[in-house]
């Protein structure tokens, strides 16, 4: 399965900006919720384990993958992508984040593939440049889509 497959109709999208990180986590995760791979629950978890736990989930610099674990509410494996064209922070000693990968990880091993070659894809310099650059959801599919 290729990386792009991961992500559902509509899942990948550039937002002007999010007036805190919950509103960031809604705007990463709306998506998956509106496609069913995750319920409204799985949204909260995400959020509730961010208060008790910090933003675990920061892979990179301006780079978020926010997720749960998958009895939280997690339906289907997939992804989404959303660029913040303005950054958010996460707390006060947390780099500002641009861009989330929202997961939902249906079960321990289905999302293990995926996350390999988007850590692969993360890791070119050049490529992550690209990410955070792009000025259009297309731009942004053709980036995920080589990988």
């Amino acid at each position: 399965m290729r990386l792009i497959d991961y992500f559902p109709e509509a899942s990948i999208s550039i937002i002007n900006s999010a007036n805190d990180w919950q509103e960031a986590i809604d705007f990463s995760m709306s998506s998956l919720l509106a496609n069913h791979y995750v319920n409204a629950a799985y949204v909260q978890a995400i959020k509730d384990s961010t208060l008790s736990n910090g933003p675990y989930y920061i892979l990179a610099s301006g780079v978020a993958m926010p997720h749960a674990r998958p009895e939280c509410g997690a339906l289907k494996t997939g992804m989404s992508l959303t660029l913040l064209k303005e950054n958010v922070q996460f707390s006060a000693d947390d780099e500002p984040v641009k861009l989330l990968i929202g997961l939902s990880a249906a079960d321990a091993d289905s999302h293990i593939d995926a996350i390999q070659v988007l850590s692969e894809l993360l890791c070119e310099e050049e490529t992550l440049a690209e990410l955070l650059a792009a000025t259009s959801e297309k731009q942004l599919a053709d980036i995920i889509a080589r990988a």
